[in-house]
């Protein structure tokens, strides 16, 4: 067996079970895999915010093209590629006044001002959801670029903008929530100072906390900024856009337009090639930064089948985090917990059948009681596999001749356990590279269990190619690991969330 050898592009499934190796190209000429029959769009924005919004979505419905449509194809147009209409004379809107949002945006605490907005967008689209018997596919929330700028962490409000005082030290919200009696006397300053505490509680972050927030919910969102949709109308003082999408923006419709549909129910495109039977999950941890324990974190699961199906699992917060080798690690019950929820999950999906294999992802090593506990957990004949994936063990590998990198796919074999895998590099397709630098390579190591190791490359070279929320060529991570750390994110942005079982949309 050569060590150097190449895994060819992976094929994708389209409609009329018609296959192609870029997504753009499988949807311009045959469409999605499966179809919707029209979008119904809800959007909680300012007055401006919803005219950019509806003016981005017009555009939508004509062709776009990028500076260089051979790198990035041109985007024909919505209908035109998802067969489903997707109007702007088709919205349910739900109106946030400036009034409103200014009432709290210039607080001094940004946790305390990222939680009331968060709050202020959160309950309209929970109120509109339980106010109309019309069904909502995607709720848009289109925030201005004050939100995006200013409720972030460690981002600090200038002193002349300031309106409200900071009520608590983070220091003394912190003793608040270990000695709630240091407030027990609720008068109507002290009760400032309690609704404070709370919001330290949560992560300052407007993103993932309105989508932590909303897991409750079961609500399909879009968080997108007005001058994301707007770019040309956001400029300095020279007049030139702040952000200068147009040389992109082609790919932009693709990418937005991609993620919608697959939030709306609609399913792009499948893996092809991928034998039947199998499952795939994604380890996510995430440290609990609040919490007294440093090795306190978040763990969740995500599967991912061959149809491209996401369901993420919430597990228990515990001691998964080894400081001293700097690796997580989960206990035997938790262990067991996450991988029967899969196999459930997997069985509710599949008429009641078990998967004829299991590939656990993680970017560690496992240990020993851990991967005994999933073992129990797996049903008898189950094959089941460990698989690791890094970049930490860099290696460089160059090309004789030519102006381009190594090939993407391309992957040196050190033993039938491990090998380095190329997931970026040049594409022939595309005629380009997907980065500007010298790629690294994955390193993979099938630390646990028995599989071919050329069928797991490939199997991760697939794995690259699922993701729905950014219409590319292919990424550099499989989708069991590409949205670990968000995921871990959103788990803990909100304080003790409870979190069923969900796809895969409501987490992107």
């Amino acid at each position: 067996m050569k060590p150097l050898i190449y895994i060819p592009e992976p094929n994708l499934l389209f409609a009329y079970d018609q296959k192609c190796t870029d997504v753009r190209d499988g949807l311009a000429m045959y469409g999605p895999v499966n179809k919707i029959y029209g979008i119904r769009s809800g959007v909680v924005a300012t007055q401006r915010g919803l005219q950019i919004f509806k003016d981005f979505l017009d555009g939508l419905q004509k062709p776009t093209y990028n500076a260089n449509n051979v790198t990035r194809p041109m985007f024909p147009g919505f209908e035109a590629v998802f067969n489903c209409k997707w109007e702007s004379n088709n919205l349910y809107y739900q109106e946030v006044r400036k009034e409103e949002i200014d009432h709290f945006l210039y607080n001094e605490n940004t946790h305390k001002r990222t939680y009331d907005l968060v709050s202020l967008f959160l309950e309209k689209i929970v109120t509109a959801n339980k106010n109309t018997d019309e069904t909502v596919d995607v709720w848009f929330v289109v925030v201005p670029d004050e939100i995006y700028k200013f409720c972030r962490p460690n981002q600090t409000l200038p002193k002349y903008l300031v309106q409200t005082k900071r009520t608590i030290s983070k220091a003394q919200a912190k003793s608040f929530r270990f000695t709630p009696s240091l407030f027990s006397q609720l008068d109507e300053d002290n009760r400032a100072k309690e609704e404070e505490a709370l919001a330290y509680t949560f992560d300052a972050q407007f993103h993932d906390q309105l989508k932590a927030r909303l897991l409750a919910h079961t609500v399909p969102t879009q968080i997108v900024r007005e001058s994301t949709l707007a770019w040309g109308e956001f400029t300095d003082g020279r007049g030139v856009p702040i952000r200068d999408f147009s040389k992109i923006e082609g790919h932009l419709a693709w990418t937005f337009s991609t993620g919608v549909f697959y939030k709306a129910g609609g399913k792009p495109w499948k893996l092809s090639d991928i034998r039947s039977g199998v499952c795939y999950l994604g380890l996510v941890y995430k440290q609990l930064e609040k919490s007294k324990n440093p090795k306190n974190a978040c763990c969740a699961a995500q599967m991912f089948l061959d149809n491209g199906d996401g369901t993420v699992f919430k597990g228990e917060i515990g001691e998964w985090w080894n400081p001293e080798r700097e690796e997580f690690h989960l206990d035997p019950k938790e262990a067991k917990s996450l991988l029967i929820q899969a196999i459930e999950s997997y069985r509710e999906q599949n008429n009641g059948q078990n998967p004829g294999e299991v590939f656990i992802h993680a970017k560690t090593r496992f240990n020993r009681e851990e991967w005994e506990a999933f073992q129990q957990a797996a049903p008898s004949g189950v094959n089941l596999v460990g698989v690791s994936m890094s970049r930490s063990k860099p290696l460089k590998l160059y090309r004789q001749t030519g102006d381009y990198p190594v090939m993407r796919g391309l992957a040196y074999l050190i033993d039938d356990k491990s090998a380095f895998l190329w997931t970026v590099g040049y594409a022939p397709k595309t005629q380009t590279a997907m980065s500007m630098e010298v790629p690294n390579p994955l390193f993979v190591e099938i630390n646990k269990g028995s599989a071919d190791i050329k069928q797991v490359l490939s199997d991760i070279m697939a794995l690259t190619k699922l993701n729905y929320n950014s219409c590319q060529f292919a990424d550099g991570m499989p989708v069991t690991l590409r949205f670990a750390d968000k995921i871990g994110e959103i788990l803990t942005a909100s304080a003790d969330i409870k979190a069923p079982p969900l796809a895969f949309k409501y987490y992107i």
